[in-house]
């Protein structure tokens, strides 16, 4: 028996349309949003979740509003599971941004915003915080935000942050899977649930290519 930890992010939002960044921003999910958290829900309820935690930020909350409804389970919102804040970036397109910050954009580095590594530590300890009050068996249902679940996860893994891009996306509503054995966590299904399609998220300025 080991737990095993379901990260799932958040469904689409207009601005993940447009191609703004988010952070922070407290953007809601769209109609197609609320239908692909419906049938994420559908899917994933099929696991049996012991416990769900969402961001506290709305697009994540619905969506973990969707399981938790098929389940029966409440969902606990955590802060630390908010997306990488975005700084003077949240709500331009990448147009913008590239234009306005060509250096900070190859980097990837928002003035204002959030570090990696800031950013994967509370992340990460805050998964480790939840899956710590699971039974042996138990699952954990994280619900979150593209960047936010991918620097976590590759904290979780203990990768060395020059690797910590060869870990791609995840779209709207997809899902990875950690497992904790006698080494630590490792990684099951990274962006499952549907079929490979572009990535439209906060993560990189190659995201949307991913």
């Amino acid at each position: 028996m080991s737990r095993r930890v379901v990260c799932l992010r958040h469904g689409q939002t207009l601005w993940n349309v447009e191609r703004r960044f988010q952070g922070h921003s407290d953007i809601p999910l769209d109609e197609t949003g609320m239908a692909q958290a419906a049938r994420a829900a559908s899917l994933l309820a099929a696991l049996r979740p012991s416990m769900i935690v969402s961001s506290d930020l709305q697009r994540a909350v619905d969506t973990a509003s969707a399981l938790g409804r098929i389940t029966g389970l409440n969902v606990a919102v955590d802060k630390d599971l908010r997306e990488r804040g975005g700084g003077e970036w949240e709500g331009l397109t990448r147009e913008e941004i590239s234009a306005g910050w060509p250096r900070e954009f190859a980097d990837w580095e928002a003035p204002g915003g959030e570090h990696v590594t800031d950013v994967a530590k509370r992340v990460s300890t805050s998964v480790r915080r939840w899956a710590a009050e699971l039974d042996p068996d138990g699952l954990l249902v994280v619900a979150s935000h593209g960047a936010a679940l991918r620097l976590g996860i590759a904290s979780l893994l203990g990768l060395p942050e020059e690797l910590w891009s060869a870990l791609g996306g995840l779209g709207n509503c997809s899902w990875s899977v950690l497992e904790e054995g006698r080494k630590g966590w490792r990684l099951l299904e990274h962006n499952a649930g549907t079929l490979p399609e572009p990535v439209k998220s906060d993560d990189s300025p190659e995201a949307t290519n991913a």
